[in-house]
């Protein structure tokens, strides 16, 4: 009995075997699948070379081209004026920014006005005798002389006799005393120099102001002027009078400048040039941040592309027979923030106009022919 369960376990092992063999070698034979072989779309524009214009980006701030610091001259107290002295109050040309009280100067003024009137009226007797021929220019003088009024010039001497004597009494350093304190009591006064508006105040009515202290910012918000820093390469090719478009950050602005002013003197570190252009529009305001874009040359037979699809910065790839890529060397001439212009290709050549992954020299491809 033991004899006969061991030649039937032995058949079903040998049969096992034989089965289990047989589905290995089966797999083992079996075809490998085909994979498909994927060929990828491609978007192209045809070449057409043409006059490309060199446009140098540059960027910066604008700032008020007449722009002054308000500072005082003289000691006193702010009075309140007709326009309240706040910042984005305007002001016309010659309008009165503000006024520091003046009483005590006032009477110092008038002091030394009475003291130069009474000088001149001591001399005119001994005028009479001594100068009988300059007595009346001298009398038409002091009784043209008012004490509310600017002092009129002294009359000319017609000798050096005539110029001794109105020295020797003292008159010329009473009269120069005089106009002194009469230009430093206009001071008193600052006045708009142009139309404009007030950026910045640092004082009130009723402040104590003193010599040398600031008041605030006073600028022309008609035109304003921006500087750029231009590479050194292009210095020759910038002139004063070249067309400047402008635009903010968002590129929804565009405005028109010029350049007036270009720096002699290259920036060592950077090897850049300043260049200053003026723009006026009513939208602007001092402090805006704008980009420039200054059209230095142009460059013929070229065309421009994205700086994404320049390959090792001097190739670029191109469709041949409408599938094969193609690799071909070109000749970068100018680089800009985002785009770069290429000189080497023939018109009517087939370029990618966008980047393709895994891109190789002789990859087939498909143009996709949708416009």
């Amino acid at each position: 009995m033991r004899n006969i369960i061991l030649t039937i376990l032995g058949v079903l092992l040998v049969a096992a075997s034989y089965f289990g063999g047989k589905v290995l070698l089966d797999k083992r034979n079996k075809p490998k699948p085909q994979l498909g072989k994927t060929i990828k779309t491609v978007f192209i524009e045809e070449v057409k070379n043409t006059e490309v214009p060199i446009i140098l980006s540059a960027n910066g701030n604008l700032i008020a081209k007449n722009k002054i610091d308000l500072f005082s001259e003289v000691q006193g107290i702010l009075k309140p004026s007709k326009k309240a002295f706040k910042t984005g109050t305007n002001y016309y040309k010659n309008e009165i920014l503000l006024s520091i009280n003046s009483d005590e100067f006032y009477a110092s003024l008038q002091s030394q006005k009475s003291n130069l009137n009474n000088l001149i009226t001591a001399i005119l007797p001994d005028m009479r005798l001594d100068y009988p021929e300059e007595f009346t220019k001298w009398e038409d003088y002091l009784k043209g002389f008012e004490m509310s009024k600017s002092t009129p010039k002294l009359p000319r001497f017609s000798s050096d006799k005539e110029k001794y004597f109105i020295s020797g009494r003292g008159i010329l350093t009473a009269y120069y005393n005089v106009k002194n304190l009469e230009a430093r009591f206009a001071k008193h006064q600052i006045k708009a120099p142009f139309s404009g508006i007030l950026t910045e105040t640092l004082v009130s009515p009723g402040t104590l102001v003193r010599v040398g202290q600031k008041l605030g910012e006073f600028i022309d918000p008609s035109i304003y002027e921006m500087e750029v820093s231009v590479n050194s390469e292009f210095a020759d090719l910038l002139k004063v009078g070249n067309s400047v478009s402008l635009s903010n950050l968002d590129k929804t602005r565009n405005y028109t400048g010029k350049v007036v002013r270009i720096n002699g003197k290259v920036d060592q570190v950077s090897q850049t040039i300043k260049a200053y252009i003026d723009v006026r529009h009513k939208d602007l305001k001092e402090g805006m941040f704008l980009e420039a874009g200054l059209v230095a040359k142009s460059e013929k037979d070229a065309i421009k592309i994205s700086r994404k699809l320049l390959i090792n910065e001097n190739a670029v790839f191109t469709v041949k027979n409408d599938s094969v890529l193609s690799l071909v060397n070109v000749n970068p001439v100018y680089f800009g923030a985002e785009t770069v212009v290429i000189k080497g290709l023939k018109n009517k050549q087939k370029i990618l106009t966008q980047i393709l992954p895994g891109a190789f020299d002789g990859m087939i491809v498909k143009i996709n022919k949708k416009k």
